[in-house]
């Protein structure tokens, strides 16, 4: 429908369900195509407002409101798994173009349909059981070994699903913190990297992907994407064949954020799925031929979609809120940072900070440089500050 259709006067009308900074830079890429966009966000001032032609203000599982969006637009996509995927279904069903798929949501955001959907389809993924209650959790516990993962199956991210049981007296605290809630648990991979890849499929089956790249984590969320990842042509070519297999399966349409795990054997398992923009790909914007942001567009109007380019290596930063304030904050050392060859500095827009919250990233391009290095050198010149203590 949209092979054709690229205009200034008559222009393709994208609903995007969350307004975060993965609504805000695709909605900026959408702004460059000529395109209208309306966002759905439970706040006004959401960092995707700034792109927006308008913002419809509700929850992203507001059904209401899901409908209201899709009223005004010519397809809807997402930024966030907790899009009402029952919602999204009875959109489709009426017509309304949906990308990546209300089926594919629905594998996706729960993460043991998730990880029993891709263990159908033969894909590696490390063991994991459902769990119930206390009992069954010592029992797979001791079956599994020491670390455990415990997983909330739907509703987290950024690791606030997960708590690692390290022995039998962390398991009590452990399903009272995710107290009501679905888990499961999963076996604890002795890892030597973490890995992730961007990937894109149309609707016309055309799968296009990204570089492998590399992550670290601190407290489960992430804190550097290293551009490509400094990992063997073997496990390249096993990441880059397992996310294409994923694709496959999935058959869903937009951009993916694949995660990892490389372990001591260069033998790589998935770990999860974002059917969306993913943070890792936010390197993409500067280093590569394409950004994550045009694919995702280029892939749910089913556009032509050729292999991204990396053009330079690159490393990317997140900036994070520190632990210890919430609130008002400022951000300090820009104009040191920015002194720095090959950096770009990306703030969201996010008008109060919180422990560990998102606000902004780095992207640095680099030659042969060490990219630890360049990401010390970063984080010795930026700052948050926050403005008042935390009670």
């Amino acid at each position: 429908m949209y092979k054709d259709k690229l205009s200034v006067t008559e222009p393709i009308r994208l609903g995007i369900i969350g307004g975060g900074q993965l609504g805000k830079m695709l909605a900026a890429e959408a702004k460059r195509m000529s395109m209208q966009v309306v966002i759905l966000d439970p706040t006004t001032r959401c960092p995707a407002s700034s792109f927006a032609d308008k913002v419809i203000v509700g929850n992203f599982s507001d059904e209401q409101k899901i409908y209201e969006l899709a009223h005004e637009v010519d397809l809807v996509t997402y930024e966030i798994e907790l899009a009402n995927s029952r919602a999204l279904t009875n959109l489709e069903n009426s017509g309304v173009q949906v990308h990546p798929s209300p089926k594919t949501l629905s594998i996706v955001q729960n993460k043991l349909r998730q990880k029993k959907f891709l263990r159908e389809n033969n894909i590696s993924v490390p063991d994991f059981k459902e769990v119930l209650d206390e009992d069954q959790v010592d029992k797979v516990c001791a079956e599994f070994g020491y670390p455990v993962l415990l997983k909330a199956c739907e509703d987290s991210y950024d690791g606030r699903g997960n708590y690692l049981i390290r022995s039998r007296d962390d398991i009590k605290g452990a399903l009272e913190y995710f107290s009501g809630r679905e888990c499961m648990l999963e076996k604890y991979v002795n890892f030597k990297k973490e890995l992730s890849i961007m990937i894109a499929r149309n609707p016309s089956g055309c799968i296009s992907y990204f570089p492998v790249v590399e992550n670290i984590h601190e407290d489960h969320i992430l804190k550097t994407t290293i551009a490509p990842a400094q990992i063997t042509a073997m496990a390249e070519k096993r990441a880059i064949d397992l996310a294409v297999k994923t694709m496959e399966s999935l058959k869903g349409s937009g951009i993916f954020g694949i995660e990892m795990f490389l372990d001591e054997d260069d033998e790589v398992l998935i770990n999860e799925i974002a059917p969306r923009p993913h943070n890792s790909g936010h390197y993409t914007i500067e280093a590569c031929s394409v950004s994550q942001f045009e694919q995702h567009l280029r892939a749910i109007l089913d556009y032509p979609m050729p292999q991204p380019t990396l053009e330079s290596k690159a490393v990317m930063i997140n900036i994070l809120g520190p632990e210890e304030v919430s609130g008002p904050y400022t951000l300090n050392g820009i104009r040191d940072t920015l002194a720095l060859p090959g950096v770009r500095i990306h703030l969201y827009g996010k008008e109060e900070t919180r422990p560990k919250r998102k606000l902004g990233h780095v992207t640095i391009l680099i030659s042969n440089t060490n990219p630890l290095v360049v990401r010390d050198m970063v984080e010795r010149k930026l700052s948050v500050q926050g403005k008042q203590k935390m009670a």
